[in-house]
């Protein structure tokens, strides 16, 4: 069977499983699903730039931009629709990613890494500094409702954990299929030699212009999924720690598999539950070093493990 049949069998396998197991997951469970899914989401749109040989140090900005769309769109326009929500929050981060993707395009290496953050942060400035956007404190997230009905609260957060997983799948599958495609198949060639790239008659820039905005679109959605998710949204969320969080998750999951991203945010989500609830006091050292190890064992990350016992298999 191909690969591409396999990936796509595995994402239907893994839909059918995470939605049978939200009616029986406890409360906590449900929502490390839908937190750790949504940060997967972003890292799948990472995961795109690194194969191109591009870390992006500023994804919060888009994970901001579509958490504030959707409080914004709640609170000011009374939208309260958690599909509608989401869309718009997809859209107001591709928007971004659009008009600072002929900008970003013509960087690489450090000088992409640094721009991107410098935007972040500029970002998160002027949210902090912003009255009316709740300043530092931020502000709630009005509760998201299903075609305008409200619903109770564990109907509510069904209905998102459906939601978050559909958006998952739905985004690994559209990844899969986009690295499949002649633009996706470029990343490794941008990767190693951009001349070359020029010489089959593809312009570099135009292909990280479209990584970017897929990036930004990815970003957006899981922002507003965490958005809804959480409750609350504040300028966090465009910091540069939210950034490196993410980046971290990329590293390790690994770059193998639309699946890694995923895989690597569920073990993400759960060292650092249970390392703040067992060590409170201590929880970033456990977590990191827990990490890092995980790191030196599986450079590759960890899909990199699953591959090697595929290969021995």
């Amino acid at each position: 069977m191909p690969a591409r049949d396999r990936t796509g069998a595995a994402l239907a396998g893994a839909f059918v499983v995470f939605v049978a197991a939200g009616f029986f997951l406890p409360s906590w469970a449900v929502s490390l699903v839908i937190l750790s899914l949504a940060r997967g989401i972003v890292a799948l749109g990472l995961v795109v730039q690194f194969r191109s040989g591009l870390v992006s140090f500023g994804q919060a900005l888009f994970f901001a931009i579509g958490g504030y769309a959707v409080g914004l769109a709640g609170l000011k326009l009374r939208l309260t629709d958690m599909i509608v929500l989401t869309v718009i929050g997809v859209a107001a981060a591709t928007l971004l990613g659009a008009g600072l993707g002929f900008l970003m395009r013509r960087y690489r290496e450090i000088f992409f890494a640094m721009l991107s953050l410098g935007f972040s942060m500029l970002f998160y400035g002027l949210l902090v500094k912003t009255e009316t956007l709740g300043s530092t404190d931020g502000f709630n997230v009005p509760t998201p409702t299903i075609f305008g009905a409200r619903l109770s609260a564990l109907a509510t957060r069904t209905l998102l954990y459906d939601l978050t997983v559909a958006a998952a799948a739905g985004a690994a599958l559209g990844i899969h299929w986009y690295l499949g495609t002649i633009l996706g198949r470029l990343d490794t060639a941008l990767r190693d030699n951009e001349v070359r790239v020029e010489y089959l008659g593809y312009a570099p820039g135009r292909v990280i212009h479209v990584q970017y905005v897929l990036g930004a679109a990815l970003a957006g959605g899981a922002g507003a999924l965490t958005a809804m998710a959480v409750g609350h949204i504040d300028p966090s969320m465009a910091y540069w720690t939210t950034s490196g969080e993410l980046v971290f998750v990329t590293i390790l999951s690994g770059t193998g598999s639309v699946l890694a991203p995923f895989l690597g945010s569920l073990v993400f989500g759960l060292l650092q539950t249970y390392a703040l609830q067992y060590a409170p006091s201590v929880w970033q050292m456990i977590l990191g070093v827990a990490l890092l190890a995980i790191i030196l064992r599986l450079p590759g990350g960890l899909w990199s493990a699953l591959e090697r016992n595929r290969a021995r298999a």
